[in-house]
């Protein structure tokens, strides 16, 4: 089908969408009641979203939650009531809900009702990759629809710096109201980590004093036998040496975590076949990766957000990027002026952020010896003086508290109107 057929095929099916959602108008608004999804139903409890409903109950145990959801067997806390992400379902929950909370874009033809407030949070904060209209010719009319479609019913997004204020209206499409109090998924990531240090080590029957490093490299978008689509590769990281080599420089006795993109989840044996089994451990499937990510005494990743929020966190963070010339033929420009030369210093890309100058703190390897010189010379005292500054530059809001005034802010819109809508 080409693209015009597709585009046509889209917006019947989104037609039919929205008369659902005009169908389930016929039952009234509950005041009290918040629907939930994180990925477009893929996710489960985890992201941004999660950090935010934990707080707003621990506020207000009168609200109700709905966590629209795939996989309806996903585990969520007693207060919060799955449902099904189907289309029926999702009309009428969502069109029930006082607050709708999200970290991804809701199905094309979604359609919000007066007195609703639909708050984003992302599921990215300060990142590497280009979105929306910085994507240039790689971001496709449909994309570009469902983007738009969904961006209009949006109250307000949240951010955690200038940085993704000035990033995010071409970024998202969006020109609205933004939240900058922070990024509430990151709040495990400030102070003490040790409860999330204990927690991942006897999940998975590990010494209290062994040391763990991440592994959680993003996903890859390219054309596969003429269709598009979000694809998994290995890669040239080699684990034993890089376990060999965190063993030299930091000492301690040394585990992997692997923790691909949610996107993937399915891939993750192509992954695992090469790794030594006695010494990893996947953690792709938990639908949360903040609390484990507060337990790693080291991050590797390519061009994954998560780089920001564990640099910020205080974890040594090592950019292992292979493929940069590839990668950005595929995905289109990239935030950061990255380029084949890995000994460059790295600047952001102020032709999409002009008001920031920042240099990206991490360092950068595109082969495994590279990687290696930079394990082994890796200067603690030095990289934390290089995060503060990028978190200067790029007026950073990371204080632990960004779940509590994100709760802070939804609480005053549930309380909004309250005399037109139905208590539960």
């Amino acid at each position: 089908m080409d693209e015009k057929r597709y585009i046509q095929y889209r917006k019947i099916k989104a037609f039919g969408n929205k008369l659902c959602f005009y169908i389930c108008r016929v039952f009234p608004i509950k005041r009290n009641l918040i629907s939930v999804c994180t990925f477009e139903g893929k996710g489960g409890f985890g992201c941004n979203p999660k950090y935010i409903v934990q707080e707003l109950h621990r506020k207000n145990p009168d609200y109700k939650f709905v966590w629209l959801v795939d996989n309806i067997r996903k585990e969520f806390p007693d207060y919060i009531k799955k449902v099904p992400n189907t289309l029926w379902s999702r009309a009428y929950w969502l069109s029930v809900s006082k607050v709708w909370i999200d970290n991804y874009r809701k199905p094309y033809g979604t359609c919000k009702r007066r007195h609703q407030y639909y708050i984003n949070t992302w599921h990215g904060t300060i990142g590497f990759k280009t979105t929306g209209l910085w994507r240039g010719k790689a971001f496709s009319p449909m994309a570009y629809l469902v983007s738009k479609n969904d961006s209009d019913m949006i109250d307000a997004i949240t951010v955690d710096s200038e940085w993704c204020l000035e990033m995010f209206p071409r970024g998202l499409l969006y020109e609205g109201n933004f939240w900058k109090i922070g990024a509430p998924r990151c709040d495990v990531l400030y102070g003490d980590k040790t409860a999330f240090r204990y927690e991942i080590r006897k999940k998975h029957g590990l010494n209290a004093d062994v040391k763990i490093a991440m592994y959680a490299p993003t996903f890859r978008e390219k054309n596969v036998n003429g269709v598009r689509g979000v694809y998994s590769e290995k890669g040239s990281l080699d684990f034993e040496r890089l376990l060999f080599n965190l063993e030299k420089r930091f000492g301690g006795t040394w585990y992997l975590c692997l923790r691909l993109h949610p996107q993937l989840s399915e891939s993750v044996e192509e992954y695992t076949k090469s790794i030594l089994e006695n010494r990893t451990f996947n953690e792709t499937k938990a639908d949360d990766m903040y609390d484990i990510l507060a337990g790693m005494d080291v991050l590797i990743t390519d061009y994954s957000c998560v780089a920001m929020d564990a640099g910020f966190g205080k974890i040594p963070v090592f950019i292992y990027a292979d493929d940069v010339e590839d990668y950005i033929r595929d995905r289109g420009n990239l935030l950061w002026n990255m380029s084949s030369d890995s000994r460059k210093t790295v600047t952001s890309n102020k032709r999409i952020i002009p008001g920031i100058d920042a240099v990206l703190p991490f360092p950068i390897a595109q082969n495994n010896e590279e990687l290696e010189e930079n394990i082994l010379n890796f200067d603690v005292m030095d990289y934390r003086k290089k995060v503060e500054k990028f978190a200067e530059d790029v007026e950073l809001i990371f204080d632990g508290r960004a779940s509590s005034r994100v709760a802070d802010e939804i609480d005053k819109l549930m309380q909004n109107n309250r005399h037109k809508e139905k208590r539960i």
